[in-house]
């Protein structure tokens, strides 16, 4: 079973940064896609950005220039990078998972929340 932790959330500034990280337990970490999705109040759940096991990436249109994706195969570990931050960009982001048999997995969530 595929654990999945988030860290790095909190209160950030309009036109701050913050990191979010997500480490994953078990050993098909990098076999598996990595993505960030993130669900405002009242809206539905969005892909936010999107990392393949090559390191192939893709972002939402809102985000791009904005936001990184990055792995760590080593560490189990995917990131976020978030610059500029807007507060539209409030919302619960989660990590997720996707394995070789499209398996998917979840992350707990944690709370961006960009206000001044």
């Amino acid at each position: 079973q595929v654990q999945l932790v988030e860290s790095g959330g909190g209160l950030v500034q309009p036109g701050g940064s913050l990191r979010l990280s997500c480490a994953a337990s078990g050993s098909i970490f990098s076999r598996s896609a990595m993505a960030w999705y993130r669900q405002a109040p009242g809206e539905q759940r969005e892909l936010v950005a999107r990392i393949t096991r090559f390191e192939s990436t893709n972002y939402a249109d809102s985000v791009k220039g904005r936001f990184t994706i990055s792995r760590d195969n080593a560490k189990s570990t995917v990131y976020l990078q978030m610059n500029s931050l807007k507060p539209e960009d409030t919302a619960v982001y989660y990590c997720n998972l996707v394995d070789l048999f499209r398996q998917s997995y979840w992350g707990q969530g944690t709370q961006v929340t960009v206000s001044s």
